[in-house]
């Protein structure tokens, strides 16, 4: 499927964007929010490229390494989220206009 190959391809460029943010800035907020970011735009990439790769074999090889990469994607995601979520609480906090 296409769809899940531009994913791919997408969230892997953002997850490099983030990264190079990382050492773009200084401030530690922002350095935490972009590493949040970047760990859902790595989780993405495992689920859509697991997803992706198992549509295009189907095999029970690209099935248990689908699995494998799925039991480290979603705690990625989840915990990717959680951050972005505090992150953005504490600088909406600490900028109060």
């Amino acid at each position: 499927m296409l769809i899940f190959a531009i994913i791919t391809v997408l969230s892997f460029v953002l997850w490099i964007y983030y990264k190079v943010a990382i050492l773009n800035t200084n401030d530690g907020l922002k350095q935490a929010y972009f590493h949040a970011k970047s760990r859902i735009c790595l989780g993405s990439f495992l689920v859509a490229f697991t997803i992706n790769q198992y549509i295009f074999y189907q095999t029970r090889i690209s099935l248990f390494v689908g699995i494998v990469f799925l039991v480290f994607a979603i705690p990625l995601l989840n915990r990717g989220i959680k951050e972005v979520k505090h992150y953005k609480n504490e600088w909406k906090r600490l900028n109060i206009s």
